[in-house]
C-alpha cells in the first residue's frame, strides 16, 4: 500500500514480525520502550547490528526532557544525516521517535514499526509526530512522514487484553467517521475475536484517503480523524497523563462528542447510542472517570490545537460514517452535554 505526501510517497508493508525487524537497517538507531522490548525478546538478535535506546513506557515519555535524551542519545553516538531512525514501539515511541527524526540534523530517515493496535491502524500513518507540554498534548510537533511502515500483526498476540482494547477506540472511530460497514462487523464481532489484519489494513486506507487531501490540516479534512479526541485529550491532561490509555480515553471522548452532535442538530439521536452502545459493549470506558471535573475539562478544550479565540472546536457526527469540523461550539452546550451524558 503507498500513502502520498508532499515530500514523496512512503510504503505501507505488512509482515511478521520476524521479517519486519529483520529489515532494520546496520547501524541503524532504534528507539522503543520497555514493554517492547521484553515482548520483542523471541526476536532481537534480529536487531543485534542496530544502536537501541530503551525508554520508560507510557505517555508521560512524550516529554521535552525525554525528548532531549533521545536526541543527545543520537548525538553522542554519532547518529549522521543519513542515520535512520527507527519508532519501534506504540504511538507514543512512534510520535517521540518521529519528532526526534524530524528534529536531529533537521531531518533523518524515519522508519516506523508500529507494535501496538492504536499505532498500527492509526498514529504510524499520516506523519504526524510530536510531544506534550504540561499545557496540552501534541502541542511541539511536526508533519514529517516515515520513509517505510512496517505493519506486523503478529505484535499484537504480546499485548495484554487491555492494550488491544485501547486500540480498539481507534478502530471503531474510523468505522464511525467514515466507513459504516466497519461499524457494523465490529458490532457483529468485536476485535479480539476478529481477523485483525484486514481491518487494520481498511483503517489505513481510510486515513490514507484523509492524509493525502488534507496532509497539513489546511482544508478541515483531516481534523475528521480527531472525533472524539477534543475531550479525550482534556481527559488525559487532566489525569496528568496517568490512569486512563489514550484510547480510553478516546472512547469516553466519542460518547460525548456523539451526544454534542446530536444537541447542535447534526445527526440523529439513534447515532449517539449506537456509538455509546458499541463501544461499552466492545469494553470501553464511556462515562467521566471520578475526580475529573467538567470545569477542568472545559478549560483544557480550550487548549486545543482546533480552539481559537471564537470558541470551541470538534469534530462532529453528522450521520452514520460522517463527520465534520464544526468550529465556535458554544462553551454552554457542551458543558450541557457533558453534564447530561454523565450524569
Amino acid at each position: 500500500m503507498t500513502v502520498r505526501s508532499s515530500t514523496g510517497s512512503y510504503e505501507i508493508v505488512f509482515d511478521t514480525p520476524d521479517s519486519a525487524l529483520r529489515e532494520i537497517p546496520q547501524g541503524a538507531y532504534v528507539i522503543t520502550d520497555e514493554n517492547v522490548w521484553a515482548a520483542v525478546e523471541p526476536w532481537r538478535d534480529r536487531i543485534e547490528r542496530a544502536n537501541c535506546l530503551v525508554l520508560p513506557p507510557g505517555e508521560q515519555s512524550k516529554s521535552i526532557e525525554t525528548y532531549e535524551r533521545c536526541v543527545r542519545w543520537l548525538a553522542e553516538h554519532r547518529a549522521s544525516r543519513r542515520s535512520p531512525v527507527v519508532a519501534l514501539g506504540g504511538g507514543v515511541i512512534g510520535d517521540l521517535a518521529g519528532f526526534a527524526a524530524a528534529t536531529y540534523m533537521r531531518g533523518v530517515p524515519l522508519l516506523q514499526i508500529p507494535t501496538t493496535l492504536l499505532a498500527q491502524v492509526d498514529s504510524s500513518v499520516g506523519g504526524k509526530v510530536g510531544i506534550d507540554l504540561p499545557d496540552g498534548k501534541n502541542l511541539v510537533g511536526a508533519f514529517y512522514p516515515p520513509t517505510k511502515v512496517l505493519v506486523a500483526s503478529g505484535f499484537l498476540a504480546t499485548l495484554p487484553r487491555r492494550e488491544l482494547i485501547n486500540g480498539a477506540a481507534e478502530v471503531w472511530k474510523y468505522g464511525f467517521i467514515m466507513d459504516n460497514a466497519l461499524v457494523e462487523a465490529l458490532e457483529a464481532e468485536p476485535i479480539e475475536s476478529a481477523d485483525v489484519e484486514p481491518i487494520i489494513r481498511r483503517c489505513i486506507e481510510l486515513k490514507a484517503r484523509v492524509v493525502e487531501e488534507d496532509e497539513h490540516e489546511t482544508t478541515g479534512l483531516r481534523a475528521i480523524l480527531n472525533f472524539g479526541h477534543t475531550v479525550g485529550h482534556a481527559i488525559e491532561k487532566v489525569q496528568g497523563y496517568v490512569g486512563l490509555k489514550h484510547g480510553e480515553a478516546i472512547a469516553i471522548g466519542m460518547v460525548a462528542e456523539a451526544w454534542l452532535s446530536r444537541r447542535l442538530g447534526l445527526c440523529e439521536e439513534s447515532v449517539a447510542e449506537r456509538v455509546a452502545g458499541g463501544l461499552a459493549k466492545q469494553g470501553l470506558p464511556t462515562a467521566k472517570p471520578e475526580r475529573v471535573t467538567i470545569d477542568a475539562l472545559v478549560e483544557a478544550m480550550r487548549r486545543d490545537k482546533k480552539a481559537d479565540r471564537e470558541g470551541l472546536a470538534f469534530s462532529l457526527l453528522t450521520g452514520p460514517g460522517a463527520c465534520k469540523l464544526v468550529q465556535n461550539v458554544p462553551e454552554r452546550d457542551v458543558i450541557e452535554v457533558l453534564s447530561r451524558c454523565w450524569a
